[in-house]
């Protein structure tokens, strides 16, 4: 791979992810029909700099807003919601970079991301008795290094990374944060992700069989969640623009379609209206789904904002508004992209149904990732906060 891009500023970046996004559009139904990997298009994200773009300034960074990170996500999943999944636990686990690592970590994982090195995610395993019980152990040797064992599953980005941060938990169960190269001895990345949805992402199993782990490899992640933590609301913020530009993009598509291939209703027709796209009905549909859209862009930005505001002055209170916020975006987006990738069909008739056309993969993308954590606990932690005043647990998914 070429030098990437060192991307400058908020506007580049924006800039820099809509010609992206427009780029990756035009192939994505492809792309998910023939469930062929996007690694070109991954190519061209690492090349253009986007991916390094929450870097710190004093490492050569530009240090975005976390509105522009936020926007960013919503761009590429309006155009692919797999290629945007993609790079979100990239994202994570650079936070996580720079909350819990030595200066000397900082500068060399922050010196392979502005170089394009893609971090992928050996995260979740399957068959234990929750989500946060991690069963890969992290066993020290005498020189000080470790061993590292354990399968993760759900692993999106993995094959596709130059890094794979792998959370484990160590001899005292503490939790940590192994980054281990692609290429390491006794690590296998498999490909067997058969999800409806999100095809592409090649979430399948990561395999760890005693690969080893250089000290300087491992950060003390249990840290992060001792005090007041962001670390869950910027990664569930990146859900959340997921699910709001899966919405933007199956409204665009159902605009698209009634506007220029569906018919209008005979009874449409007989009350002089002439196409589809001037049929009161549809008209009011369409403004429905239109609020649903303008309510999780609107939420998102609101959460991304303070995001920001916490980070400014971080405290118990701070983090508690901003985890908030950010379920609250979820939630809605979440609701807004199932609700209008399923009305896509309702709105634009049979011929939308045929699978040449590509048009379910909105749906089947939003069902997929809005299972990624549920939606009703972030509705409980929401009340208990408004009418107890509960701060939301400090574990990471809010």
């Amino acid at each position: 791979m070429s030098a990437a891009t060192v991307i400058a500023d908020d506007a580049e970046a924006l800039a820099v992810a809509a010609e992206l996004a427009a780029d990756f559009r035009k192939d994505a139904a492809e792309r998910d029909a023939q469930r062929r990997l996007p690694h070109a298009e991954l190519e061209r994200l690492s090349a253009s700099g986007l991916l390094a773009v929450t870097v710190p300034a004093e490492f050569g960074g530009a240090d975005v807003r976390t509105d522009t990170l936020a926007e960013i996500f919503r761009l590429l999943a309006a155009a692919d919601a797999s290629l945007a999944q993609i790079p979100q636990s990239h994202f994570v686990y650079v936070g996580v970079l720079r909350r819990q690592g030595t200066h000397e970590q900082q500068e060399f994982f922050f010196g392979e991301v502005l170089r394009g090195k893609r971090l992928g995610n050996a995260q979740s395993e399957a068959g234990t008795k929750h989500v946060q019980d991690i069963r890969t152990r992290l066993t020290p040797r005498p020189d000080g290094s470790y061993l590292l064992d354990g399968v993760k599953n759900y692993s999106t980005g993995a094959l596709f990374a130059d890094w794979i941060p792998v959370l484990t938990r160590a001899d005292d169960d503490a939790l940590h944060v192994a980054y281990v190269p692609r290429d390491a001895p006794g690590l296998t990345v498999v490909d067997d992700w058969d999800g409806m949805g999100q095809r592409t992402t090649a979430s399948g199993t990561v395999r760890l069989e005693s690969v080893p782990v250089p000290a300087d490899r491992v950060l003390p992640h249990y840290l992060t969640f001792q005090s007041p933590q962001l670390h869950g609301a910027l990664a569930q913020l990146m859900h959340a623009a997921i699910d709001a530009g899966i919405a933007s993009g199956a409204l665009a598509e159902a605009v698209e379609f009634v506007r220029t291939k569906s018919r209008p209703w005979f009874e449409s027709v007989e009350e002089g209206h002439e196409t589809a796209a001037e049929d009161p009905l549809l008209i009011q549909r369409f403004g429905e789904l239109a609020i649903q859209v303008r309510a999780a862009d609107a939420l998102l930005a609101a959460a991304a904002r303070s995001v920001d505001a916490a980070r400014a002055e971080l405290t118990d209170d701070s983090a508690a508004e901003a985890s908030i916020a950010v379920a609250a975006a979820k939630v809605t987006a979440a609701e807004a992209a199932v609700e209008v990738a399923s009305a896509l069909f309702e709105v634009s008739g049979t011929r939308s149904a045929l699978d040449s056309l590509g048009l379910h993969r909105h749906w089947r993308d939003a069902r997929t990732h809005t299972l990624h954590d549920p939606a009703r606990w972030k509705v409980q932690h929401i009340g208990r906060y408004v009418l107890n005043g509960t701060r939301p647990p400090r574990h990471g998914l809010l």
